[in-house]
């Protein structure tokens, strides 16, 4: 399966600071409302209850995950996806590790380094 792929599923999930406007997390949440997709954001760090705190919390069905945060915490997501049976994620630069696409791998979770920013710009 390609990036670009992923887009044709609606469901998807931010992981990461999704509430500061700064960061790449935030961008990615907004670009994929502006396209229409059914997408929340999760922050495992968050405090204000402005978002999830994690996938479990999400109330609709997640098809996609795009990780957005440090590695050792995005591991912890990924572990949390198995028991959701959420089976992709698209994996934002800097936000992989080899512990993360072993866990994807051997668990059957399709796992797709890339960026949804580009992908976007290509609809």
């Amino acid at each position: 399966m390609e990036a670009s792929e992923l887009l044709n599923y609606k469901n998807w999930v931010v992981v990461g600071d999704v509430l500061n406007e700064s960061k790449y997390a935030h961008k990615i949440l907004k670009a994929l409302q502006e396209a229409n997709f059914n997408v929340v954001g999760v922050d495992p760090r968050d405090n204000t209850g402005k978002a999830y705190r994690e996938l479990k919390d999400v109330p609709n069905n997640i098809d996609v995950i795009d990780l957005c945060i440090n590695p050792m915490q995005g591991l912890k997501v990924m572990e949390n996806a198995l028991s959701l049976n959420i089976d992709k994620v698209l994996i934002q630069p800097g936000a992989g590790s080899r512990d993360i696409l072993s866990l994807c791998k051997n668990k059957g979770i399709i796992a797709i380094e890339g960026c949804a920013l580009v992908e976007l710009s290509r609809l």
